[in-house]
């Protein structure tokens, strides 16, 4: 398995018990995985490919925020209610994963608090790094949307 934050520093047998809710999928390039507001019931460990965040934007088309990979953590939401995705995920190459039943690993984390919390703190991690990774790349599509052609007189 490809190394990731995910799935290091867990408690003892922590790692085989999380693996035991996976099995291996593929998303072919331009595969939408899934849609911002959709039901997060699932996440996923990037074994190889890149899969670009995005983000609906009025009147536009998504904007890419963020792009994952090998060893990344694909989806978040699946940890937080109501379980929808903030974001929306296509793959940009194919990919192929591991993809988590979310449901079964919140009832494991549920069952199994010292395990909970180390999975937990692991995807916050995960979530506030793709904060700082949105918010830089918001930044830079305002810049580029304010330096374009200038207003008429």
């Amino acid at each position: 398995m490809t190394t990731t934050p995910l799935l290091q520093h867990l408690p003892p047998n922590g790692r085989d018990r999380l693996l035991a809710f996976a099995h291996e999928v593929s998303f072919a390039e331009g595969t939408r995985i899934f849609e911002e507001g959709g039901a997060a019931d699932r996440f996923w460990i990037i074994r190889t490919g890149s899969v670009n965040l995005d983000i609906r934007m009025p009147t536009r088309r998504p904007a890419v925020v963020d792009v994952l990979g090998p060893g990344d953590l694909l989806g978040w939401s699946w940890l937080v209610p109501p379980y929808r995705w903030r974001m929306g995920a296509e793959a940009f190459t194919l990919v192929r994963a591991h993809e988590f039943d979310a449901t079964r690993v919140r009832a494991l984390c549920e069952a199994d608090p010292v395990l909970g919390l180390v999975v937990t703190r692991r995807v916050l991690d995960v979530v506030a790094r793709r904060l700082l990774a949105t918010r830089r790349r918001l930044v830079d599509l305002g810049a580029t949307s304010a330096s374009g052609p200038p207003a008429p007189p």
